[in-house]
């Protein structure tokens, strides 16, 4: 039944997320307002993010028991239950049918449904920012953003990467956090996931910034650099207004770039369009992908580029039977059936063994939500039972040797008893234009980087 709130009454908001822009969104638009009260979160995508709170200490005055995180499948008995006037969808890589979906959920339940505009939830930097985002999950932006503080630290730039939150422990002491060694990895206790998006930054010797709350992030990148290279999560925009834009398509998902939330969003708003893994993606997804940016309204540049994927000791893997781990967000709500180990290990004539038979815990969960996965092992560990079932998940995978595809250093966190062939992928620009030029243009490099 539809509910019309008193005049002058509070509107109660549920924020649905997946630990990340939820939290901005509500520290951005929501902290402080007499006019609105969040009644709670929801949590969805990730095993273990719901059932916490937000603190007090954040969520600020009018919240002193903090604000609960609860499962995003109670959403309608929710509406209900706290009498809800407006749902905000909050989180990113969603389809387009998947969105209307809750949104529908919403209705029916007699609460409105919005999604805020991602220019109202920006900070505006006193630095140059350089935003890397993308379409989907695994297109490949990080190695973007690698390659764009290589071509800014060339030019005798300060560049700080500041990554996507994934807050999935304690939300008080992940206020604003600094890595800048491996070793401020462990002190944080970081997850897998975290590992993924950080090590890869922290082995070129960049400066990676993250958290919850990014105002205070944004004071620590302006300290410390002269620009601020946004590595962006999942699909989602930047928290940070860009003063140049560039979203990674990926032709391997040809179609997606228009049919996902917001991926869509950061192509029609992108500077700078970078065209991946051209090595490996079938012509017709390349051509497919190509006219879709072709006809966007606004004219970007467009980079063209291989995902140049290479191993540590190949020889270990070369016709042998080999475990693949792969990237974990990139297989499951990335939808991609394969990553930059698989790649690898069909170049070498490596046997993939299937390890879906011998999965332990919560892993043999993650094969029934995600079926589409073949003979891959997901780099999952969203927490120390979670790391431990996927150690015990590769021990028990009969295979002569692992072929670690995920960006994390497997063998540094877990014991593995096989070999490990290291997997690595870096951005090989085809032709021109290229980054330098898009940088170049920006005034982030001098004119001639556009030459080179």
């Amino acid at each position: 039944m539809s509910r019309r709130p008193r005049a002058g009454a509070r509107r109660r908001v549920v924020i649905l997320g997946a630990a990340g822009r939820d939290f901005h969104d509500f520290l951005t638009c929501f902290r402080g307002r007499d006019d609105a009260r969040v009644v709670a979160f929801t949590a969805a995508q990730l095993p273990g993010i719901d059932g916490r709170v937000f603190p007090a200490a954040l969520a600020g005055p009018g919240y002193p028991r903090g604000i609960p995180i609860l499962p995003e499948a109670e959403l309608a008995a929710l509406i209900a239950a706290r009498k809800v006037d407006e749902v905000v969808l909050s989180y990113s890589d969603l389809s387009h049918v998947d969105v209307m979906h809750l949104a529908t959920v919403a209705l029916a339940a007699g609460a409105d449904f919005r999604l805020l505009a991602p220019a109202r939830t920006m900070l505006r930097a006193r630095r140059p920012v350089v935003a890397v985002c993308a379409v989907r999950t695994g297109c490949g932006k990080s190695q973007v953003a690698r390659r764009v503080v290589a071509l800014l630290r060339a030019a005798g730039r300060r560049p700080v990467v500041v990554r996507h939150p994934m807050p999935y422990g304690d939300l008080r002491a992940q206020r604003a956090q600094r890595f800048a060694a491996l070793g401020d990895l462990d002190r944080a206790g970081c997850t897998i996931e975290e590992r993924e998006e950080y090590e890869p930054h922290l082995r070129a010797g960049t400066v990676v910034l993250a958290g919850v709350d990014y105002a205070q992030v944004l004071r620590l990148a302006e300290a410390e650099a002269d620009v601020i290279v946004w590595d962006g999560g999942n699909n989602d925009a930047p928290f940070f207004a860009p003063d140049l834009s560039i979203c990674v398509v990926d032709p391997h998902r040809a179609g997606h770039e228009t049919t996902y939330h917001p991926g869509e969003l950061n192509l029609r708003q992108a500077d700078v369009v970078v065209v991946n893994k051209l090595d490996t993606a079938p012509p017709e997804g390349v051509a497919a992908v190509l006219r879709a940016v072709r006809g966007l309204p606004r004219r970007p540049l467009v980079v063209r580029a291989d995902s140049e994927v290479t191993a540590d000791h190949p020889e270990l893997a070369r016709g042998r039977r080999v475990l693949v781990v792969e990237d974990g967000p990139t297989l499951t709500h990335g939808g991609m059936a394969f990553g930059a180990g698989t790649v690898l290990a069909r170049r070498l004539g490596a046997r993939p063994v299937d390890p879906r038979p011998h999965a332990r815990g919560s892993l043999r969960g993650v094969f029934a939500r995600y079926p589409h996965l073949g003979p891959v092992l997901p780099a999952m560990g969203y927490g120390p039972r979670q790391v431990a079932e996927l150690a015990r998940t590769i021990e028990a995978t009969p295979c002569d040797a692992v072929v670690d595809g995920s960006p994390f250093d497997l063998a540094r966190l877990l014991r593995v008893s096989r070999p490990v062939v290291r997997v690595a992928y870096e951005l090989r620009e085809r032709g021109r234009p290229t980054l330098a030029t898009a940088l170049a243009r920006a005034g982030l490099l001098p004119a001639r980087g556009g030459r080179a």
